[in-house]
Order: C-alpha cells, then sequence, then structure tokens
C-alpha cells in the first residue's frame, strides 16, 4: 500500500513537471501560435494537452476571435474526454460572453449533447438498458436545452440531430411518468397514479406510452369509482389504439 501511495505520488509530480514545462514552453508564443498547437492536439486525439493549452489560451487571451474559438473547442474536448459537467460549464459561459458569435448555436448544441449522456456509464451508452427506470433529470435538461436551440435557432445545421434526439427524450420522459403511476398503483395510491396518467396524456402526445396512460387512467379511475372520467378515457383509448391489449384486461376486469 505504501509503495503504490509512492507511486501514486510520483506520476503526480510528474503531470504537475509537465504542466510547468509546457505552460513555461508556450508563455511567449503568439495567440496564432498557441491556438494552432492546442488545435493539433486536438485533431490528433491528444486531449490532455488540448485541454491545457486551450485553458492556458484562455487566460491569456479571453478575448478576440482566437479566445472565443478556444473556449468553444475547449467545451468540445471535455464532452470527448466525458467530462461532461465541464463541457456544459463551458458551453454557459460561452452563451453567457458571446451571445452574438455566429457559431453560438453549437454552444446550445454541444450542451444538449453534455446532458443527454452525462449521468450515463458504459452501460447505459453501449448496451440496450431502459434509460425510463433511471433519473431522468440529465434527460429533462437536455430536451430543455436542445428545445432552446431550436427556439432560437430554427435554421441551425444541427436542427436535424436535435430533432431526433428531442423524439428520443420525449419517449423516456413519457415512459418513467407510466413508470412512476404503475409504481402509485401497486401501492394504492390511484389519485397520484390518475394524475401521472392524465400528465402524459396531456403533455406527451404520439408517444409509444400514450395507450399505457391511458390504460391506467381508466383503471384508476374505475377504483375510485369515477365511472365518467374512466369511460372518457376509454373512449379515448378505444378511438386511438383500438387493438391495444389493455383494452381486454380493462374488459376482464369488468366481468370481475
Amino acid at each position: 500500500m505504501r509503495i503504490l501511495l509512492i507511486i501514486i505520488a510520483l506520476l503526480a509530480a510528474g503531470c504537475a513537471f509537465l504542466k510547468g514545462d509546457k505552460e513555461d514552453e508556450a508563455k511567449n508564443w503568439t495567440v496564432e501560435r498557441l491556438y494552432s498547437e492546442a488545435k493539433g492536439a486536438l485533431e490528433s486525439s491528444n486531449y490532455a494537452k488540448a485541454v491545457q493549452y486551450y485553458e492556458f489560451l484562455e487566460t491569456r487571451f479571453p478575448f478576440g476571435v482566437y479566445g472565443q474559438q478556444s473556449l468553444l473547442d475547449l467545451a468540445y474536448v471535455y464532452y470527448k474526454t466525458e467530462d461532461f459537467d465541464s463541457s456544459i460549464s463551458a458551453c454557459d459561459r460561452f452563451i453567457r460572453l458571446y451571445p452574438q458569435n455566429p457559431h453560438v448555436d453549437y454552444a446550445y448544441y454541444l450542451k444538449g449533447l453534455g446532458n443527454f449522456n452525462r449521468g450515463r456509464g458504459f452501460t447505459e451508452r453501449y448496451l440496450p438498458i431502459d434509460l425510463s427506470q433511471r433519473d431522468t433529470g440529465a434527460s429533462m435538461q437536455s430536451f430543455q436545452d436542445f428545445s432552446e436551440l431550436l427556439a432560437k435557432f430554427p435554421d441551425s445545421p444541427y436542427r436535424e440531430d436535435t430533432g431526433k434526439r428531442m423524439v428520443y427524450l420525449r419517449n423516456i420522459l413519457a415512459q418513467n411518468e407510466v413508470n412512476v403511476a404503475n409504481y402509485y398503483m401497486r401501492r394504492g395510491a390511484y389519485v397520484a397514479a390518475a394524475n401521472r396518467a392524465r400528465y402524459v396524456v396531456e403533455n406527451y402526445p404520439r408517444t409509444p406510452a400514450m395507450p399505457d396512460a391511458l390504460v391506467l387512467m381508466v383503471k384508476a379511475y374505475k377504483v375510485m369509482e369515477m365511472d365518467d372520467l374512466a369511460n372518457d378515457a376509454l373512449r379515448v383509448l378505444e378511438l386511438n389504439y383500438p387493438n391495444h391489449p389493455g383494452i381486454a384486461e380493462i374488459q376482464r376486469i369488468e366481468v370481475n
């Protein structure tokens, strides 16, 4: 254990030494040279070096064309290294400082991507796991980021990918509400279950979770003997999803 601690300390000292050497080497560079070195490191996927140069450039030359572009590039490098919190923070800073920059739409897009991936480990990103079972805070924030992008920049070149991601996120958020409604049904909290299901119907129409939400509404209202509301929800379900298996399930409940 002691040997391991010594090795870690030596590695940390070595990294600090290298960082100091790089900064000493770069302190007399022009902004053009510094940006070129940072860009070269980025393009060669040397992200640690790229972060170091971009951060140094932002400190020395915070204004001007190179300073602005460096901040945006830095946000991208953070994203590539999966430091999503730092990427989002850099995007927020860019949006706040340079709202008229011609590439500010990319900052909104990258911020949305950061929240889209934030909180997801390797398994969530690359294996078929039901993300609607997880906390949806980051998904909600990502949806809001993308919504803001489309509202402010309807002609952005990122609009097509943004639209697809928003559809995906809406489906996750809607299914999460249905999952919660099912949980409340199992616990006997029928008012809460009906409210969650109704929220899906009102806020996430045309999502795959919509018919399941209607089924839950019918069940919850029937248990509470609110027959008018149950029948209204059933009519909507039968009209829009006539082959949904939940209709037969409801009918069996009625017979019993």
